[in-house]
């Protein structure tokens, strides 16, 4: 991990970074620079999940390693970014009580543009998450298309799921943040996953919901949220991972849907 946060204003500031968008050719995909500009954007997307590996020095220097067992991470994002685009991670520093403690945290661009906004914590606070304090229908419910199977409360079928070694190693070679809890077996019994593999491993059951309803879609993140309850996922470690369908609404543009996820060890801990 390179050391270079710095503490300023009650804040601790990471440097400026430029993240790799891994999948600038993946058709189909938000992250496809042709079919990114087909919808209007500049270019592909860099995943939110991408983002929030810059986060995890600065959650780590203020919570310390507590934060990979009890930690959770919740952001909205604002504004995207494309390739080798610089931004940098921004977090509030937590009381000298780190238990049971929650702090704001956000990423911007060397201009201060906030791409992402939310909440850090470590424990359980008194305090909502960020997502889990915004009001979840928000916009009255249209008429469904794309997700028009999809129905508030629904349960996610359990299947099993997992972070392949070969994922991690592929983002190794393009992360912003390297850690040694990435490349050596951790105290835990092995090696910690990033935040995009994590994200991956929990999309499980939410992509087998959903995979016959978005045939031809294209589908982006505008939220996540990452939270640790017994410790951290690890590398290949079998999980049985379910969830549930929170809100589906629309917007004059889009169909968007909210769910939780989770993953258990194969001893049912989650």
């Amino acid at each position: 991990m390179r050391d270079e946060i710095e503490v300023r204003d009650g804040r601790l500031i990471g440097a400026l970074r430029a993240p790799v968008n891994p999948m600038r050719k993946a058709e189909g995909s938000i992250h496809d620079e042709d079919e990114a500009r087909k919808l209007g954007f500049r270019g592909g997307l860099v995943a939110g999940s991408i983002h929030m590996e810059q986060l995890a020095p600065l959650l780590l220097r203020a919570f310390g390693e507590p934060f990979l067992e009890r930690g959770a991470i919740s952001l909205y994002f604002l504004t995207p970014t494309l390739h080798g685009e610089e931004v940098r991670a921004v977090l509030a520093a937590p009381p000298d009580s780190r238990d049971d403690s929650q702090v704001e945290a956000w990423m911007e661009k060397a201009d201060g543009t906030r791409i992402c906004e939310g909440t850090a914590s470590l424990g359980s606070p008194i305090e909502p998450s960020a997502l889990h304090a915004r009001k979840l229908d928000e916009h009255p419910v249209g008429e469904l298309r794309i997700l028009s199977g999809a129905k508030n409360g629904d349960a996610f079928r359990v299947v099993d799921t997992s972070v392949p070694h070969e994922n991690l190693d592929g983002r190794l070679k393009v992360i912003t943040e390297p850690m040694h809890y990435y490349i050596d077996d951790a105290r835990w019994g092995g090696r910690v996953p990033t935040a995009p593999n994590q994200v991956n491993a929990l999309m499980a059951p939410a992509n087998a919901y959903l995979r016959e309803m978005r045939a031809g879609a294209i589908g982006l993140y505008g939220a996540i949220e990452l939270r640790n309850v017994n410790g951290p996922m690890l590398v290949d470690t079998p999980y049985r991972a379910g969830g549930q369908l929170l809100h589906a609404g629309d917007t004059p543009k889009t169909e968007y849907l909210w769910f939780d996820t989770w993953a258990d060890d194969e001893a049912g801990q989650r």
